[in-house]
């Protein structure tokens, strides 16, 4: 690894901002792929989440807009991100190492007014950080062209080409100057969103610092094994989080936007200091979110994937699962929300039965097992609704121990009963209901007969079962 970054080529404005930042040395992707940037070569960089890939494009993006000047509604540089976190964080970070430079960085995002980005637009933009949609409406409106356009940085490269993307990633790549510099970041590269790299890069640098869809060692990979069922799921979640003592704050996924707000609303009303993250919410709704969870003002954040793609909050503990993630590669990017920058972090995914062959595409995905949390904090911990079921007449509605008991109760005795002979098997296994159907002169009006087996309602009346107690009496003589 390279000792610091003076030796990387950068400016000396930027390598006063890192260093006023606390980084005195660079990350491996930083190290490799800071010196292709500042060359201007094509690269695909692919690196574990968590290990500085958004100071890899920005530094050396710094460096290279010291020459020359913005036009206005020309930007220089075009920065496309999959959300608007995502677009919002590398903002800051142009913020924080380009405090020497007297840049202009926009920022077009869905949620914000189109008035006051055009604003910074008739300005002129050296730096244009966009979400794909949003960038091509200012366009489509005529206030934004792309003829100016040096370098253009496609982050999160697989996501954005594998979530419906391509369309608009052509259609601008099309609009750009026939010569500009492309730069492809992301942590996951699978093979067929590969191939269409081809089509967007000229002779890359392929720079892989780690094995590709590989987890830091930094972060401990758990499954907690639940029920199927939500109640059950959600029951084991807030166990879990009770009993991690190293716990200091955490971020929650949920495959759907809706289970992030049953989630949200089951752990406020147990007490548990929580917000939500999806994409349906408003930006500043999201934004003030993100704000409480960074600032401690809130312990949890149940989130969709929106939250899953390079957020940068390094002291998050632990990572939970709700739902095992259907796209293996999305495992890879949740779980590198801790353990990041060296830190050492927690991840652990809840798993029912119905999940074993998304659990089977991770481990194939990452090369390597999962174990399950041992038995002191899954299996010895108690769970109230199973406890309660086992000394209750009925089974609970949502617990399986109690069913397997009803299954387990032992059968009708025989029809030779009838005859008040019940069969050896019938008083081994169910000697009170033997010894009633033998003495039929015992019965009383009430609570004679035994519950009736699933099927039974379709038996003929008088077929099977004791014999009811009105046909034992003596007949009553009239007149």
């Amino acid at each position: 690894m390279t000792e610091n970054f003076s030796t990387l080529g950068l400016s000396a404005k930027v390598i006063e901002a890192v260093n006023a930042s606390g980084y005195t040395t660079p990350t491996d992707i930083q190290a490799q792929a800071i010196p292709h940037v500042l060359e201007k070569r094509d690269v695909i960089g692919i690196a574990q989440t968590g290990t500085g890939k958004t100071a890899s494009f920005v530094l050396p993006m710094l460096t290279l807009l010291e020459k020359g000047r913005a036009r206005a509604r020309m930007p220089r540089t075009l920065i496309l991100e999959p959300t608007r976190e995502l677009a919002a964080q590398v903002h800051e970070n142009f913020e924080k190492y380009g405090i020497n430079h007297k840049l202009t960085v926009a920022l077009l995002i869905g949620g914000v007014s189109f008035e006051e980005q055009n604003k910074k637009l008739d300005r002129g933009a050296d730096v244009l950080i966009a979400t794909p949609g949003r960038m091509l409406d200012h366009f489509e409106r005529g206030r934004l062209l792309l003829t100016g356009v040096d370098i253009v940085v496609i982050d999160e490269a697989d996501r954005m080409l594998d979530m419906g993307f391509i369309p608009d990633i052509e259609r601008i790549i099309n609009l750009l100057p026939p010569r500009h510099q492309t730069l492809f970041f992301s942590a996951t590269m699978p093979p067929e969103i590969e191939k269409l790299t081809g089509r967007f890069l000229r002779d890359p640098i392929r720079l892989e610092v780690a094995r590709q869809n590989s987890t830091a060692e930094t972060i401990d990979q758990r499954l907690l094994k639940t029920g199927a069922k939500p109640a059950e799921k959600r029951a084991a979640l807030r166990d879990q989080i009770r009993a991690s003592e190293a716990l200091t704050n955490a971020i929650i996924f949920c495959n759907r936007k809706r289970d992030v707000a049953t989630l949200l609303r089951s752990l406020e009303r147990h007490g548990f200091s929580v917000g939500a993250l999806h994409g349906d919410m408003d930006q500043k709704s999201r934004m003030e979110t993100l704000d409480q969870f960074k600032t401690n003002k809130i312990q949890l954040l149940v989130a969709s994937d929106v939250a899953a793609r390079g957020l940068d909050i390094p002291a998050v503990s632990h990572v939970f699962n709700f739902d095992v993630p259907i796209h293996a590669e999305d495992y890879v990017h949740r779980i590198g929300r801790t353990g990041r920058a060296g830190r050492s972090g927690q991840a652990i995914t809840l798993v029912s039965s119905a999940d074993t062959k998304y659990i089977d595409s991770i481990i194939k995905l990452i090369g390597r097992d999962i174990p399950p949390i041992g038995a002191a904090t899954a299996a010895e911990k108690p769970k109230p609704a199973p406890k309660a079921a086992e000394t209750a007449p009925a089974p609970a509605a949502d617990t399986a121990q109690p069913v397997e008991q009803v299954r387990e109760k032992p059968a009708r005795p025989a029809r030779s009963r009838r005859r008040g002979k019940a069969s050896e098997s019938t008083e081994t296994a169910a000697q009170a209901p033997a010894e009633r159907t033998t003495k039929p002169q015992d019965n009383t009006a009430g609570g004679r007969q035994p519950k009736k087996k699933e099927g039974d309602d379709n038996s003929p009346f008088g077929t099977e079962g004791p014999i009811p107690a009105f046909l034992l009496r003596p007949a009553i003589k009239v007149g």
